[in-house]
C-alpha cells in the first residue's frame, strides 16, 4: 500500500509540473541576465577583456555592446521609446539634453557607493542631478615645433599672427565643439553667459585668418599635420597618444586652465534590469576598475582615491589639470547651442 502512495504521489507531483523544478539554489532558466550598454567604439577588445568580462563573471551576466558616436547613440535612443538600451555613456551636454528630454531614470546615489570618492567637480555634478561621470577629459594644444618657431603656452597664443592658415579646431557640434566658444569669450576677457556668446563670435571672427579647418574626430589630424596643412590644433587629451604615435615630434600643451568634459553613465527609463545597471555603474566607478581603465584605456580617473603615476598622467586631466579645469554648464548651453551653430556656420564654415 505504501508503495502505491508513493507511486501516486510521484505520478500527481508530475502532472503538477513539480517533477520538472530545478535543484535547490539553480534557476530553472540557464540563460544568462544581460545589460545592453550604449558605448563608444574605442578600444573595443581592451575594454571587452578590461571592463566587462571582470563584470559579467562577477554578476552572472553577459554585456551586449551598441557602439557609435555620441550623437549617433543618442539619436537613435531618443527616437526609439521602446529602445532594449539598459545603460548609455555619453558626453556631458549629451547626457544634460537626455535629462531634460526624460529619457533617463533619476538616479540614487545611495545606491552607488563608489559615487562618495568622485572628485570635487564630479561629485557636485552628480548631486546635481547631472550624470555621474566615470572620466574626466579637456583640450589642450598639440603643435609643431619646427614649423611654429615659437612655444605655444596658452590658447590666447592661437590668434598670434604667426599662425595665419595653419590652424584647426573642433567644430561646433563635436564634444568641444562649445569649449571653443568659451575660450573665445574668455580671450575676450568677457563671461560667456553674461552675453551669450556675443564677445566670443567676435573673437573667433578675429580667429578665422588663422584657421585652416575644423575637424569632426581628431583622427583627422593625423593626416593633417602629417601633410603640413596644420601646425596647431586645439585637441581633446584622449586623442594625443594616437596623434603622437603616428608623428612623435609633436608636443602638446595643457594650458593652466583648460576647458572639460566629463563622460558620463546613465540608465535609461526603458532599463530591464535596473538593479544590474545601478551594479555596473558602481563598478565603473570603483578604484579597482579605474586603476587598471587609467592605464588600458588612456581614461582619466573621477575616483579620488586612483594614483596615477607621472609618466601615465602626462597627457590627462588629473591633479591640478582637473582641479582647475573650467566645466561646461550645460543648462545654459544646450537652449543656446542652436544659435551658436548657425553663427559658427556664417562665420566659421562659410
Amino acid at each position: 500500500m505504501k508503495k502505491v502512495l508513493a507511486l501516486s504521489l510521484c505520478a500527481a507531483m508530475a502532472l503538477t509540473g513539480c517533477a520538472g523544478a530545478a535543484p535547490k539554489g539553480e534557476s530553472k532558466s540557464t540563460e544568462a541576465k544581460k545589460l545592453v550598454l550604449s558605448t563608444y567604439g574605442l578600444s573595443e577588445d581592451i575594454s571587452a577583456e578590461e571592463v566587462y568580462k571582470p563584470f559579467e563573471d562577477q554578476f552572472g551576466c553577459k554585456i551586449i555592446t551598441e557602439t557609435g558616436s555620441t550623437n549617433e547613440r543618442y539619436t537613435k535612443l531618443s527616437a526609439n521609446a521602446e529602445s532594449s538600451i539598459d545603460v548609455i555613456e555619453l558626453s556631458q551636454a549629451m547626457t544634460a539634453k537626455g535629462i531634460e528630454e526624460g529619457l533617463f531614470e533619476p538616479l540614487d546615489l545611495k545606491k552607488i557607493e563608489n559615487s562618495q570618492n568622485l572628485i570635487g567637480t564630479a561629485k557636485t555634478m552628480a548631486e546635481a542631478g547631472q550624470g555621474v561621470a566615470y572620466t574626466i577629459n579637456s583640450i589642450g594644444i598639440m603643435y609643431d615645433p619646427e614649423a611654429v618657431g615659437f612655444e605655444i603656452k596658452s590658447f590666447d597664443d592661437l590668434w598670434k599672427a604667426e599662425l595665419e592658415g595653419s590652424v584647426a579646431i573642433p567644430d561646433i557640434t563635436t564634444t568641444f565643439g562649445p569649449a571653443m566658444v568659451y575660450m573665445a569669450s574668455d580671450y575676450k576677457g568677457v563671461d560667456v553667459t553674461s552675453d551669450k556668446g556675443k564677445a566670443a563670435f567676435e573673437a573667433l571672427e578675429e580667429l578665422k585668418p588663422n584657421l585652416v579647418k575644423t575637424y569632426a574626430k581628431s583622427s583627422d589630424l593625423i593626416n593633417m599635420f602629417t601633410s603640413g596643412e596644420i601646425k596647431a590644433a586645439i585637441v581633446g587629451d584622449f586623442g594625443v597618444p594616437t596623434i603622437q604615435k603616428a608623428n612623435p615630434n609633436l608636443v602638446f600643451v595643457s594650458p593652466e586652465v583648460t576647458y572639460a568634459n566629463f563622460n558620463t553613465i546613465s540608465i535609461t527609463k526603458n532599463c530591464k534590469d535596473k538593479e544590474l545597471a545601478y551594479a555596473y555603474i558602481n563598478y565603473r566607478l570603483s578604484k579597482e576598475l579605474q586603476d587598471k581603465t587609467t592605464k588600458a584605456l588612456n581614461e582619466a580617473p573621477t575616483n579620488n582615491q586612483v594614483t596615477v603615476a607621472e609618466e601615465n598622467s602626462k597627457n590627462m586631466t588629473y591633479g591640478p589639470i582637473a582641479e582647475n579645469a573650467k566645466v561646461l554648464d550645460y543648462t545654459f548651453v544646450n537652449p543656446v547651442l542652436s544659435d551658436w551653430i548657425d553663427q559658427w556656420n556664417r562665420i566659421i564654415n562659410n
